[in-house]
Parts: C-alpha cells; structure tokens; sequence
C-alpha cells in the first residue's frame, strides 16, 4: 500500500487559514493516496426500500468507491455480501435479482441470501468440499433509520448518525418511498474534493443560483459542524415551502426549507419537505467525478415546490461552476486561497479532515 504523504497543514484558526493547495486537485498521485483512504469509511449502501420486490441489488457505485464488487440482499435480515462468485470470480448478480437464491450465471454455483453456498454442480468428486472459502464474505453493515451503511473495515460514521438522529430523527426516513425516476448519473470533468467544496457553502447561491436564492434566505442561511460532517440548514424565504417541525425538535419554530448533510467523505443527504435526495460522489481519476443521485418520496404533494423543487437546474448550475473552477485550479498561476469565516466554516472543516 502507498505511505500518505499529506502532509499540509489547514490552521485551525479560520481567520489565519489558507486553502487546499491546487495539487489536492490536479496531482494523480495525491489523488491515489486520498482514493485509498476511502477503504475506512462507512459508504451509503442503499435504502431498504431499494429492496422492494427484490431479494438483491448490486451496488455498483461502492465498487468505485473502495473497489470491492458488492451487494445487498434481504431475507431475513438486511445484509452487504461479496457479489464475486467464489468459484471462478465471476460477478453473481448484475443489476438486482428476484430469486430467493443467488446464482452464478457462469457456471451455476447457487447461493442462498446470506451469502453460504447451496449447491455446484459437477463438483461430486472434488476434495474437502465446500468449506466457509466457498461462501461469499460478508461485510458490516449499520440501518439508520432504513438508511444501510456498509464498507471493506468501516469506522467513523456513529457521530454523524447520532447527530442526525438528534436534529431529523423525528422524519420516518425508513418510510420514504423509492422513486427510480429520480434517479440521475452524471460524470464530470473536475476532481471530487472541488465538488464537494462546492456544496459546502452557500456562499455562491446568490451568484450562481438564482430560482434557489428566492427560495432560501442567504442571510440567515446556516452551517454547522459536527464530528466527521457538516449541516446546512436552508432557511425559507416567507411564504416559501417548508418543513411542518413538532416541537421535540431543536429547530421548532424555525421555517426550515431544507436540511442539508454532508458526511465526510463523499456522502451528501438532502432532506427537502416531498423526501430525501441522495447524491454520492464517486470519485473517477484526479480530474472526473461521478455524482449519483437517489431520490426518496415523503410527501408527493410537495414535489417541485420549494428548495428541492429542481434539482436538476441546481445541478446543471453547480456542474458547470465546478468544471470551469477545475479549470482555474489547474493554471500556473493559482495554488492557494482563504477562507472567508462567515461563509466557509464548512469548506474548512472538510479541508482539516481531509489533511488530518
């Protein structure tokens, strides 16, 4: 495995800091070194209600995040197992299957949901066969509220958890519909730190997003920290949609328009009054990034309206702002910036985790 060599130092002092130097984005061999940190990770897996007349679904977005084949399955309980036939190699299932067993479409080797090995044929007369090497591995895996973390040896994500569950635990998140037509795939050309920098500021809305600024009000927009991630909160302009909040929560009386999580290092949960999107960023080469998008409906009557109204002009607008910044960070003439304190405490915490 390659040494980390990252080396820079973010001061603490927000005031004092300077920015990401410009290698963070455009050196591939920095972007080796980070990519390889993603195996630590807790990584969104799926909602269970993905599973919906299903008994499997691949999840091809974590073979690009840690580069292990995988997926989830539900039987009796929700489980993350190895989508790579232990036979010859071959991937189990593309796509989902339907079936109440798994089986290779090689060779047929068939397993059951929890990943053990029930039959292969014209095997009769091999040897100390099967052992626990012929089943699939398994991989941990955490359910917060119908949402399912998985990853290789996964650590971290229980503080940003415990946060949400303190701040949008009373939202029956595990009751969200899956809606496939919100589905969306875009690769970009920039490198996926910069995707993130951009989605943790909402200094650039009034610039760049004009229909979202009538929405939001900027001045009172609001950003907090947290151990391992970031909340934005989207305060509505009057008479702009919001959330109905019960008064168990921290934010009662407030019009909160959307709740905006970040969880380090790619995971982006959005939740709007009509549900939850969810973006991931995959990160592809040092300079393309792949964002997938997962939608989840709460309330159908409020779809279209409000902050989370359309998503898709919002990300047409942050794909181009990125692409053209990935751009300027790859000049000569750019290495390094600041941080203003009001707008980018964000920006700059995930800067510190990133070099820690």
């Amino acid at each position: 495995m390659l040494a980390l060599n990252l080396s820079i130092i973010i001061d603490p002092d927000i005031r004092k800091a300077q920015t990401l130097p410009s290698s963070y984005y455009t050196d591939p061999g920095k972007f080796s070194e980070i990519k390889l940190r993603f195996r630590r990770y807790w990584h969104f897996a799926a909602h269970k209600n993905q599973l919906l007349e299903k008994s499997a679904i691949e999840l091809k977005h974590l073979e690009n995040l840690i580069g292990e084949p995988m997926m989830m399955t539900d039987e009796d309980e929700i489980r993350c197992i190895s989508n790579v036939c232990t036979h010859r190699g071959m991937l189990v299932v593309n796509d989902y299957c339907s079936k109440t067993s798994l089986q290779c479409p090689y060779h047929g080797r068939t397993f059951s949901l929890d990943g053990s090995m029930r039959a292969m044929p014209e095997f009769e007369e091999v040897e100390d066969f099967p052992t626990k090497k012929d089943d699939l591995r398994g991989f941990p895996v955490l359910n917060w509220k119908g949402l399912i973390f998985s990853g290789m040896n996964p650590s971290g994500i229980e503080s940003s958890l415990e946060e949400m569950e303190r701040r949008v635990g009373w939202i029956p998140v595990e009751e969200f519909e899956y809606d496939e037509t919100r589905d969306r795939s875009y690769d970009i050309k920039a490198n996926w730190a910069l995707y993130v920098d951009n989605y943790l500021e909402g200094f650039h809305i009034p610039f760049v997003h004009k229909d979202l600024n009538r929405e939001l009000d900027y001045d009172n927009y609001q950003t907090e920290l947290f151990d391992g991630g970031v909340l934005q909160i989207g305060i509505a302009n009057e008479g702009e949609t919001t959330f109905d909040i019960p008064e168990e929560s921290p934010d009662y009386g407030l019009d909160v328009a959307a709740y905006y999580y970040w969880i380090f290092p790619g995971l982006m949960l959005n939740f709007y009054p009509w549900g939850l999107s969810v973006n991931l960023v995959v990160p592809l080469s040092v300079g393309s990034t792949r964002i997938i998008y997962r939608g989840f409906v709460w309330d159908k009557r409020m779809l279209g309206k409000g902050a989370g109204g359309d998503l898709d002009k919002v990300e047409s607008e942050d794909q181009d702002i990125v692409e053209a910044t990935q751009r300027g960070v790859s000049s000569q003439t750019y290495d390094r910036g600041r941080y203003s304190p009001k707008k980018e405490e964000g920006l700059h915490h995930f800067h510190r985790m990133l070099t820690s």
